[in-house]
């Protein structure tokens, strides 16, 4: 689909990690992302969208698209759900006439080859400071294929990542003109999906090298 991939520091400034994506200091979002802080201004990155900020500073103004894929840290008690470091895998898409139908398609061609073809999405409203409009998207239940099961909480869908268009000072701080310019963002949690997709029931057992859990999967030959 014309991707390239992109990384970045995992201690990131404070510019790039909350600033430059429409979030200054003060702003009551922050605390959604409870920080590890080594200086005021130095930290371990909570998300990958540093990546995002330090591409459209590189590209000058040109089009792109980018997976960011990497670990992320927050200050956050281990639980089967919770782990202080983890990873994400984001997507950045920038250019003329980018709309919301075109992240609409993208995640629907991702929900389709990674959970079968015969997987409904749907966006609801949401909000992220980065984005907007925001969305988090659902896909329809692979176990039960939306009657309602354990895996669904009854409900027939599964929320799957966040997603939206690149805010407006989000692209003017990137150096990208937002009269001209738009951009759609999306962001998952690869444990989260794999815990879905293959029914684990605790996002430890990724860190503990216990060799019973890995022997069950196989590298895919491709």
């Amino acid at each position: 689909m014309g991707y390239e991939v992109a990384e970045g520091p995992e201690v990131e400034k404070d510019y790039y990690n909350f600033e430059a994506l429409n979030l200054p200091k003060g702003h009551p979002a922050r605390d959604m992302q409870d920080s590890f802080y080594i200086t005021e201004d130095i930290l371990l990155r909570t998300h990958t969208s540093p990546v995002q900020a330090r591409t459209m500073e590189a590209k000058e103004g040109r089009p792109f698209r980018i997976i960011c894929p990497g670990k992320v840290y927050r200050r956050d008690n281990d639980d089967a759900t919770h782990s202080h470091q983890f990873t994400q895998i984001e997507g950045l898409v920038v250019g003329e006439g980018i709309r919301m139908s075109d992240l609409k398609g993208t995640l629907d061609l991702f929900a389709k080859k990674m959970f079968g073809e015969d997987r409904e999405i749907r966006l609801r409203p949401s909000y992220f400071p980065f984005t907007e409009p925001s969305v988090e998207m659902d896909i329809s239940c692979f176990k039960c294929g939306g009657s309602g099961c354990n895996v669904c909480k009854g409900t027939g869908w599964i929320e799957i990542l966040g997603a939206g268009m690149v805010h407006p000072n989000v692209l003017r701080m990137g150096g990208y003109d937002p009269e001209t310019v738009s951009g759609f963002a999306f962001g998952m949690g690869p444990e989260r999906i794999a815990m879905l997709k293959y029914g684990i029931d605790d996002i430890r057992h990724f860190y503990t090298d216990d060799i019973r859990f890995i022997a069950q999967f196989h590298r895919a030959e491709s």
